[in-house]
């Protein structure tokens, strides 16, 4: 399959690492785990949005545009990224976020990645949970439009036929790793929200004929609507590379059990997720994706769904500058210097 046909801007730091995960193996006593390092993407601390990015903002300065906008929500892995591209390509970013959690703690809405956000430049604006966001996006791109700005807007996530060009072409590259130091594994995990991932993820594996199940843990949408969301857009992003039909409705297969109790609102499970991670391998994750992928994961694996003799590659999607707008979830008294919490009065 022939990605050059497409623009593209070469910024992402790649291949990403492939790496064996030995003491995580060790401490679950289930598969031998690997992990795909799309954390080390290289712009703005990483993740997996900017290789979505390079083919994204290759069409915004094909089109002319001086200025992109997007939207996402407050601690948006997908905002601090957008608005690091554009700075990196001398456009200006405006990003609208939503306040998907009514959360008032000072850290959550201004450090992390809205901090990373100002720092590179990016104006931005709330809105409240529940609107429609592509069409408030659209409304002020108009207006800016009507101001004589040449405006590219990027939908949330960078999830399009566009974006999901980056992961058809990640599984390329996974699977290249793999070939070339003849590593043979079975399945393929990661966190699934806007859904560009996941589509281009299945639609590289399926062209390329790899016979590696692919599972999206869901940090967001129910099961049903996770999963027609994926579908759609990975057929739209078949029919754009020419391999119309190519994705098969039960190819699309993702597990919604550990969104808990809402979309950016840690989960016990993920908190154990990111010690553990941390601990075991040195590696970040983040209470919104990352860390709800990998505690479906971990937990599917104490349940033996993943077993011993298979090898798991889990792709990490990024985002812990989000742990810094997050800190009030961790009860750093309690688990990292043995005292006990206070009591209330």
């Amino acid at each position: 399959m022939h990605l050059a046909r497409f623009p593209r801007r070469f910024i992402a730091h790649l291949p990403t690492p492939l790496e064996r995960l030995d003491r995580l193996s060790a401490e679950l006593g289930g598969p031998e785990i690997w992990i795909k390092r799309d954390d080390c993407t290289g712009l703005s601390t990483g993740g997996n949005k900017t290789r979505k990015l390079e083919f994204l903002m290759a069409e915004a300065e094909l089109q002319g545009a001086d200025t992109v906008i997007t939207q996402g929500a407050t601690q948006s892995n997908h905002a601090r990224q957008t608005a690091a591209f554009a700075a990196k390509l001398g456009m200006k970013c405006h990003i609208l976020l939503e306040d998907r959690t009514g959360s008032k703690d000072a850290n959550y809405n201004h450090n992390g990645n809205v901090l990373l956000d100002h720092l590179h430049g990016a104006t931005t604006e709330k809105r409240p949970a529940g609107g429609d966001m592509n069409a408030e996006m659209e409304k002020v791109a108009e207006e800016m439009r009507e101001d004589g700005r040449n405006v590219y807007a990027i939908p949330g996530g960078g999830s399009n036929p566009t974006g999901a060009l980056g992961y058809v072409n990640c599984a390329f590259e996974l699977l290249a790793q793999l070939n070339d130091s003849a590593t043979k594994i079975d399945h393929i995990v990661h966190a699934t929200g806007s859904a560009g991932t996941q589509a281009g993820l299945i639609v590289g594996l399926k062209a390329m004929n790899a016979q590696i199940p692919l599972l999206g843990i869901g940090v967001r949408a129910p099961k049903e609507t996770q999963e027609a969301n994926v579908f759609k857009l990975a057929s739209a992003t078949a029919e754009k590379l020419g391999c119309p039909g190519v994705v098969s409705r039960e190819d699309v297969v993702a597990n919604t059990d550990y969104v808990g109790e809402g979309y950016g609102i840690p989960t016990e499970s993920g908190l154990e997720a990111i010690a553990m991670f941390a601990e075991l391998e040195s590696i970040l994750l983040d209470p919104v994706y990352s860390a709800k992928g990998a505690a479906g994961f971990i937990d599917l694996i104490r349940k033996g769904h993943f077993k011993k003799g298979e090898r798991v590659v889990f792709l990490h999607t990024g985002g812990s500058a989000a742990l810094f707008g997050y800190t009030a979830a961790f009860d750093f008294a309690d688990r990292w210097t043995g005292q006990e919490k206070p009591q209330a009065a």
